[in-house]
């Protein structure tokens, strides 16, 4: 007669499959040629040559302004104070709508493509014919949640894949020893709504992004208990391989996330390459200067920006950098104090962005590496509560770099206050479609099947933005 057990090996692997095992899926999954997509391709390969290898996203978590940023508006000087109009209905998001408001930043014209950058960002304008400028970018919702939602996910709901689990999904990682996505956010907390910005939404756990920190160990629980040696470890996971390969050899048709002894070998490995990855004692002095590592103001974000491009040099296929956390004030959100609050940001961000572009430059990476600096949305060109700017999704810039970039190049414009884009307006279903594109994947054909539907990062949206590629 067999003893009655209390969990079976199912039950175990589930229990097992949490936690630091379940972070280590993201690479080992997203690589597994096996998955076929719903078109007939084999995922881990991209539909056609792509242009860049991986993704670096600069998230400028409130709505940093564009008008005080990279879509200069001389008009609001002149008309200062003013009532807008000529524009459409005037929507704003929390009330307390005042005059149009000039910048408090001088813009000038930069390199030979003569693009126009504020005094904001003067170390980035130095690379401005490196970027393409999208002055015309629109939105579907005012308010963080759904809009940070949509930016990440492409939709304003809960509960879809982000553009980094689309990417681990069809492409995989190529380091078996490092999540395919990686996620580092801002020392003062977190974008609103949390981890589902990075999050796998319908698609497997496997495919979100992981999260790390810039201090210390990468990932909380990331090394076992002390008196846990490797070789304890070792012993534990050859018997976790044994028991899945039986499990396997009776169920071969059974693709449970839970059954796959990689995961935990990643796991394991991750204890060694993850640590290493983002050790930057291991640069150079000038190097470490470069991204600022040597000015209070500029060295958490520059040892973020510094740790992706050891990740993205090391197989990373992407990795997302928030600049902002919390509410309001230590974020882009300026609804007070703009000018007080938007040089701080800028001021932390402008010195390690720059470096980081002329760092992969000196690497040979940045052909190879897409970089996207982004919100949520824009601001608005009136004033509220006197010096701030309220939220506005009708019209804001986007810059791409890198991989696949035509640069020195802006792209549509908003009207002459900078309100609405009226020229050549570009979604974010767009964006995404184009990010895909310059990673070898076509929006239309990854897919991934979701309550009877093929689903898609950009729905039965998205046209490709041919103007910024080369």
């Amino acid at each position: 007669m067999k003893p009655t057990v209390a969990m079976n090996r199912r039950d175990l692997m589930k229990v097992l499959g949490g936690g630091l095992a379940n972070v280590g899926l993201t690479a080992t999954l997203a690589g597994d040629r096996a998955l076929a997509g719903t078109d007939g391709s084999v995922l881990g390969a991209p539909h056609f040559a792509p242009k860049a290898k991986s993704v670096i996203s600069i998230f400028c978590y409130g709505g940093p302004s564009h008008i005080d940023t990279f879509d200069p508006k001389p008009a609001l000087d002149r008309h200062a104070g003013e009532v807008m109009s000529g524009v459409g209905e005037v929507v704003v998001s929390q009330g307390n709508p005042g005059g149009l408001m000039p910048s408090p930043w001088k813009f000038r014209k930069y390199g030979q493509s003569g693009i126009e950058v504020s005094d904001l960002f003067p170390q980035v304008a130095g690379h401005v014919d490196d970027l393409a400028v999208i002055r015309s970018m629109y939105t579907s919702s005012n308010d963080h949640g759904p809009a940070l939602y949509q930016m990440n996910t492409g939709t304003v709901l809960a509960g879809h894949p982000s553009v980094g689990s689309w990417l681990t999904y069809g492409l995989g990682s190529e380091n078996s020893n490092l999540p395919g996505y990686v996620v580092f956010t801002d020392h003062r907390g977190g974008p609103i709504n949390g981890q589902p910005n990075w999050g796998a939404g319908f698609m497997p756990a496997a495919f979100q992004g992981t999260q790390f920190r810039s201090t210390g160990d990468p990932i909380v629980d990331l090394r076992p208990p002390r008196e846990v040696s490797r070789e304890r470890q070792r012993k534990w996971l050859d018997l976790l391989r044994d028991l899945n390969r039986e499990h396997l050899s009776l169920n071969p048709e059974d693709n449970e996330l839970s059954a796959r002894i990689q995961s935990y070998e990643l796991a394991y490995n991750m204890q060694v390459h993850a640590t290493d990855a983002i050790d930057i004692s291991r640069e150079n002095e000038a190097t470490r200067r470069l991204y600022g590592l040597d000015d209070d103001r500029t060295r958490y974000f520059g040892r973020q920006a510094l740790m992706a491009r050891r990740l993205v040099e090391r197989g990373v296929r992407v990795v997302q950098l928030y600049s902002g956390g919390g509410n309001h004030e230590p974020t882009w959100d300026q609804h007070w104090s703009l000018k007080h609050f938007h040089t701080m940001h800028a001021g932390e961000t402008d010195g390690p962005i720059a470096g980081m572009i002329t760092d992969l430059k000196q690497r040979g990476l940045f052909d190879e590496t897409l970089i996207v600096w982004h919100g949520e949305f824009g601001r608005m060109p009136i004033s509220q509560r006197l010096d701030g700017r309220d939220h506005n999704p009708y019209g804001f810039t986007v810059w791409l770099a890198g991989g696949g970039i035509k640069g020195g190049t802006v792209v549509g414009a908003t009207d002459h206050f900078g309100y609405k884009a009226v020229e050549s307006r570009k979604s974010v279903y767009d964006l995404h479609a184009t990010i895909l594109h310059l990673m070898g994947l076509d929006h239309e054909r990854l897919t991934y099947r979701h309550s009877g539907r093929d689903m898609r990062l950009t729905d039965v949206h998205g046209n490709l933005i041919r103007e910024v590629m080369a």
